[in-house]
């Protein structure tokens, strides 16, 4: 989760409904946490939250970004141990624990170490084996770590590198509609990298909010598989269609998904997970999980649950695309 901050876009459209309402469209857009944001919030008049949006960003970043040097998250995984968390690392901590039973271990941030040798954290790649991902494997386990009464955390070995980046982002666009509850705003949409969260509807069309769920097999562009209305609901998504590294030598693929249990990529035959949850946060650590998990697994998981709605696409024995969708998930397709 980097720390950006480059541009940003403010926009203000005014409209009536066919009942002769005003409706005021406020728009913010920009970059943060390495990733781009759009935001869109309805109301009576014009506003202009930027400042508020970057506060937030602002404080996710020193919380929990391991891209930032003096980050809490960062100063913990050099072995600080005095470091007393805030509201918003401890809200992740408990929620990633929760996720982690709940998911037999294959939700667990403590999988940085892990992340950041085979080349997609902000540590140091080195060459991978079995015996080096044996040694490294030692410092995961969300078992391994708790937090103190004192609101600190406590490591059963310094070495454990926490990784917050499957769950923060989700983390930050709940934080952010938070922010718009608290300013009294009903009709709103936030992006953040393609995960959102919509509260209300849009009023303008008189319609729920409509967004895309993009194509895992396309790589090098992006195509909508699909659209579904997002009413009151987050949406994260999670593949290896995008985050993936080539080996110039071998020319071997090494996907981002780090299976926690084994230590090695996940290169698995489900290419996308894409979540619907009462917060993106949720969303955001299904999704990963899912990807990590085998995909008998992570059916058999959605199957028993009634929180979740969820749509993965994956590959069967014969090398077809196939998709799994909940009833729920079904029902908001838009046809």
């Amino acid at each position: 989760m980097r720390s950006v901050f480059s541009f940003l876009c403010i926009t203000v459209f005014i409209s009536c409904t066919s009942n002769g309402t005003t409706i005021v469209r406020n728009s913010n857009s920009g970059q943060a946490l390495g990733t781009t944001y759009n935001i869109i919030y309805l109301s009576d008049k014009e506003l202009d939250f930027q400042a508020e949006i970057d506060s937030v960003f602002n404080a996710v970043n020193h919380s929990l970004s391991t891209y930032i040097p003096d980050s809490d998250i960062s100063k913990i995984n050099r072995g600080d141990s005095t470091i007393v968390v805030d509201d918003m690392f401890h809200d992740v901590f408990v929620l990633s624990k929760d996720i982690h039973q709940k998911t037999n271990g294959y939700f667990d941030p403590t999988v940085g170490s892990l992340v950041n040798a085979w080349g997609f954290g902000p540590g140091v790649q080195i060459k991978m084996d079995s015996v080096q991902v044996d040694s490294l494997l030692e410092f995961v386990g969300f078992d391994k770590v708790c937090m103190t009464e004192k609101g600190t955390v406590k490591k059963s070995n310094p070495n454990i590198y926490f990784d917050f980046n499957a769950v923060a982002k989700g983390y930050a666009i709940d934080r952010l509609a938070l922010l718009f509850d608290l300013k009294g705003i009903e009709d709103y949409l936030i992006e953040v990298g393609g995960e959102l969260v919509g509260r209300g509807s849009n009023k303008l069309k008189e319609k729920p909010w409509t967004v895309g769920v993009d194509d895992p097999q396309m790589e090098e562009m992006r195509r909508m598989k699909l659209m579904i209305g997002l009413k009151n609901k987050a949406l994260a998504s999670s593949g290896n269609y995008r985050h993936f590294r080539v080996d110039p030598v071998t020319g071997k693929k090494y996907v981002h998904t780090v299976d926690p249990i084994t230590g090695f990529t996940k290169n698995s035959n489900t290419l996308g997970a894409t979540i619907l949850a009462n917060t993106c946060a949720k969303a955001d650590a299904y999704a990963t999980a899912f990807m990590a998990m085998d995909l008998d697994d992570a059916l058999k998981f959605l199957t028993k649950q009634r929180e979740l709605e969820a749509y993965i696409v994956y590959l069967d024995e014969q090398g077809n695309t196939q998709e799994f969708m909940t009833e729920g998930f079904k029902a908001l397709v838009i046809k």
